[in-house]
């Protein structure tokens, strides 16, 4: 509250003169996003050479509550509503209680539906000789394997100007990173070019 009256008493809140508290706050607040968003493209896309030759990605959906900190952030919104809840009934508007928790159901319903999908994750296997992707979410649910020279990797967009990143081989498509924002997509795709450009100046045998 104290940020948003200082924004609205400053014609230029992005100012960092030393005496404007909002643009200062406004400045550290900017390059802490630029700090998570490296840390995120970390998190989203893991690249590692599980042997020589061999690479390992890992795929998965942009989220910032892991852990213990989703027990801790709903907790702590039951708990705030639900005490709200008990304080009105005690003075007397028992009514205010049951919508109270109603919220919080319909809250932790929300939630755990977007919990569910943040759990996907695609892991691409890249040798000399093949190419495996594996999806699922706690377990592997679908699985392709193919030899690499059967295999290309596409790049499409679709009609909203986005990437779809998809596998052909033998007449048919496996997509992958469906759930990647594009500045993710954009990374994928250079480190997968990067990559199958090492493996195809490698000689066989290797």
């Amino acid at each position: 509250i104290y940020f948003l009256f200082c924004l609205s008493q400053t014609k230029d809140p992005f100012a960092l003169d030393g005496t404007n508290s909002a643009g200062l706050y406004v400045g550290i607040m900017y390059r802490l996003k630029s700090v998570l968003v490296t840390i995120y493209h970390c998190n989203m896309i893991r690249i590692q050479e599980t042997t020589e030759n061999n690479f390992l990605i890992e795929i998965s959906p942009n989220y910032s509550l892991r852990g213990w900190s989703r027990v801790i952030f709903l907790g702590s919104l039951a708990f705030i509503c639900l005490a709200i809840g008990f304080f009105f009934l005690f003075m007397g508007a028992g009514l205010i209680l049951p919508f109270a928790g109603l919220e919080v159901i319909i809250v932790f319903t929300c939630f755990f539906i977007s919990f569910r999908w943040s759990q996907q994750k695609e892991v691409i296997y890249i040798s000399y000789e093949k190419i495996k992707l594996e999806k699922g979410r706690l377990i592997k649910e679908k699985s392709w394997e193919e030899f690499r020279s059967f295999a290309v990797l596409e790049v499409e967009t679709d009609q909203h100007n986005s990437k779809q990143f998809c596998f052909q081989s033998k007449g048919k498509r496996f997509y992958f990173g469906s759930f990647l924002n594009e500045e993710d997509k954009l990374i994928l795709k250079n480190e997968l070019s990067r990559i199958i450009t090492h493996l195809n100046t490698l000689s066989p045998g290797f």
